[in-house]
Formats: structure tokens, C-alpha cells, sequence
């Protein structure tokens, strides 16, 4: 870890665009890319949402589906965090750039775009430390026989 993260231009689900630096300004971000339709991106989610819900460390879905797809998802999962979409037409350039090769994979970025964490699939142990960082349990009693790991 330690790398600058490459730089990004995405679209947000509700309108308009932002980048890594607008993302970064106010402290580190965790940057989860997902497809729809993986598993494993749902069993991850509502934790992160958690996290997110906080306040104490924003989260922000990556998503490499559309616009459409995307925005159910989150109604389905009753995700609050804000979704950014990685566009198909274009070859998912932020995808590509970040190496993403399964989902969920997501990173811990730094102001000024350092990588501090990269995590592929489910980790129990790191969404527990993200949780740490922003000072919340996302686990609640009824959660703990969740898998330790799970392959994106």
C-alpha cells in the first residue's frame, strides 16, 4: 500500500460528477467497486452502509452497471451511501485503472489519493477495522456467524 490511487472523474447516480480530490478534501473515503448481481457485493454492503451511516468515514459504491440497475440495487438494499458509476460504454475506465479483477473490491484512499487498504470479497476482519476508523460496530449480535471470507 502506499501508492497513489489513480486519479478519477466519475458520474454520480443523482446528477453530476466529482472526483478524487472533491471525494478525498474532508479525510479518507472507502471506494467499493461492485456489480449488481454479485453475491458477495450484497452480502458486503449493508455493513459498509453502516459504516458509512456513521459519519465517520463516507463510502462511496463504485458501480460497473447502469444508471437503472444501479439506483434499484441500492433501493433494495436500502443502501444510503453514494453510488458512482464506472461507465460500460467506455471499457469501465476506472475499473481498469484501479485493477479491479473481482467484486467487490474496494479501497481505503487517503487525502491527497494515497492507497492505505486494498481488500478483494468479503473480509470480516477489515470491514472491522473500517468500522474501528469510523468508530462504530457494523456487526450486531445477530451477525455473528457470518463467514470470515468470502472470494469476490
Amino acid at each position: 500500500m502506499g501508492e497513489k490511487a489513480p486519479d478519477l472523474r466519475l458520474d454520480r447516480l443523482e446528477g453530476g460528477e466529482v472526483s478524487l480530490a472533491e471525494l478525498t478534501a474532508n479525510g479518507p473515503v472507502v471506494l467499493v467497486f461492485f456489480k449488481v448481481s454479485c453475491p458477495v457485493c450484497q452480502l458486503t454492503f449493508p455493513f459498509l452502509d453502516r459504516i458509512h451511516a456513521s459519519g465517520g468515514l463516507p463510502v462511496y459504491g463504485i458501480s460497473q452497471n447502469d444508471a437503472r440497475d444501479t439506483r434499484e440495487f441500492s433501493r433494495r438494499f436500502r443502501l444510503a451511501f453514494p453510488m458512482l458509476l464506472d461507465d460500460e460504454a467506455k471499457g469501465f475506465p476506472v475499473s481498469n485503472a484501479y485493477g479491479v479483477s473481482s467484486v467487490p473490491t474496494w479501497f481505503l484512499v487517503e487525502p491527497g489519493g494515497t492507497v492505505a487498504r486494498a481488500v478483494e470479497g468479503w473480509r470480516k476482519a477489515e470491514v472491522a477495522k473500517l468500522g474501528a476508523m469510523a468508530g462504530v460496530q457494523p456487526f450486531l449480535q445477530e451477525d455473528r456467524n457470518l463467514p470470515e471470507w468470502k472470494a469476490g
